[in-house]
């Protein structure tokens, strides 16, 4: 018997639970393009870490290490673009992605461009300032995109791994930008005031990154950052890093130690992937276990629906009632007509899944209000530095210390200005 038999109640039950299968199964395909976009970063920020060495100090022994680099992200480039193109761009499959093709859209046109600059790399055409700044937009557009597909996920346990995983690449990336300062420092041989200051707030930035990282990550992947955290190599970034922090152009250090801290810097980080590797793993069979949990719903939902109307059309039920889903084998009809399986009526059941629904809701809104309030003291930072022309790292500073001195967090401190801000802007 097909679904158009069935009662009108019972056939919105069913499109209920078909249109959640359809959500997870989109979000399975968002869930492997994060995937592509996270070796996509790994292989980029190598190649601009690289980038700066060779810029830094133009010796030609460097090009074969820096080629071959480039070499391995142009093949995982081609595999995430021929992921792009593949994905169903049509308004029925793209509903509420909006923002989400944006990011995407600003990536494609990045990539194009990507070969140029790589030229202007090797013909030494640009500083090495500009070719970190140059590649570190590119792939704050590629953590973009995973941190739109983690705001609009639709499972919760789906939500809170993509909200580890984004900020797990965040703080790594982070990382990467601060291997990219500590060169340029110790090249020179001490750090200014304002290098020291991106130092600090880049240590500042991948704390907070971190600590979210480990509030929504699954327990393997934690256990492996902590191991990481205690071993030799994150105890000597950060013995290097107290001896940038304490220089001035008074009290330099040997330039020698720029290679160290740039080979020391780069074993933290390859060491990072592997964690960002299990938090992949995780996500995809998050999404796989998902799909499979609503596709057997969806099947039992029928099984029992159809069973049920066979009974009432043979006159076995006096009304609607529905097996217990937990307590019942479907592929045994009940002895004795439902007998002792009665369990639920179909607003019993409607109750039952109405109720998991929003459950669902608010864990997956639970897990989205770490990107939300990423995104208010972004948006209160880029308001104090378009204001008073502060660079990143002073708003950042001046909300912090606004947060420490009102005895608030940052997030209450920043919406608090965004409030003063929009108030101010009615008022005129």
């Amino acid at each position: 018997m097909t679904d158009t038999h069935m009662p009108p109640a019972l056939r919105f039950m069913l499109a209920a639970r078909r249109s959640e299968l359809a959500g997870l199964e989109g979000l399975a395909q968002t869930c492997e393009l994060v995937t592509s976009i996270s070796r996509l970063v790994h292989v980029l920020q190598r190649e601009r870490g690289y980038s700066n060495v060779y810029l830094g100090c133009p010796d030609a022994h460097h090009l074969p290490q820096l080629d071959a680099l480039s070499a391995e992200a142009r093949a995982i480039e081609h595999q995430v673009v021929t992921f792009f193109q593949g994905i169903d761009l049509e308004p029925h499959a793209a509903s509420d992605r909006a923002r989400l093709f944006n990011r995407l859209a600003f990536v494609m046109h990045a990539l194009d461009e990507l070969p140029g600059l790589r030229r202007r790399i090797r013909d030494q055409r640009l500083t090495a300032v500009d070719a970190t700044t140059a590649l570190t937009r590119l792939i704050g557009g590629l953590l973009a995109v995973v941190f739109e597909a983690a705001d609009t996920a639709v499972d919760p346990q789906i939500t809170r791994v993509l909200v580890a995983l984004f900020n797990f690449m965040q703080g790594k990336e982070l990382a990467g930008q601060e291997r990219a300062a500590g060169v340029a420092g110790f090249s020179a041989g001490f750090f200014d005031a304002t290098l020291r200051g991106r130092i600090e707030h880049l240590v500042h930035g991948q704390e907070r990154c971190f600590q979210t990282f480990i509030e929504f990550g699954e327990n393997d992947a934690a256990t492996l950052w902590r191991n990481q955290q205690a071993g030799e190599t994150t105890a000597q970034v950060s013995r290097l890093r107290g001896v940038a922090l304490k220089t001035s152009e008074s009290q330099r250090v040997d330039p020698a130690l720029s290679p160290m801290w740039f080979e020391l810097a780069t074993l933290r980080i390859d060491a990072m992937r592997a964690v960002e590797t299990r938090l992949a793993e995780v996500l995809l069979q998050s999404c796989q276990a998902s799909i499979k949990q609503a596709r057997a719903d969806l099947e039992n939902h029928r099984t029992l629906l159809n069973r049920l109307i066979s009974l009432e059309t043979a006159g076995c039920l006096d009304q609607a009632v529905l097996f217990n889903v937990q307590a019942v084998d479907l592929d045994s009809p009940p002895q004795d007509g439902l007998g002792h399986h009665v369990g639920r009526s179909v607003l019993d059941m409607l109750q039952t899944q109405t109720q998991r629904l929003m459950s669902a809701n608010d864990e997956r809104d639970e897990a989205r209000k770490a990107l939300s309030e990423r995104k208010v003291v972004e948006r209160a930072k880029r308001l104090l530095m378009d204001e008073f022309q502060l660079t990143e790292n002073d708003a950042y500073e001046r909300l912090r210390v606004s947060s420490m001195d009102c005895g608030q967090r940052m997030v209450d401190v920043a919406q608090a200005l965004l409030d003063r801000v929009a108030a101010r802007s009615v008022r005129r």
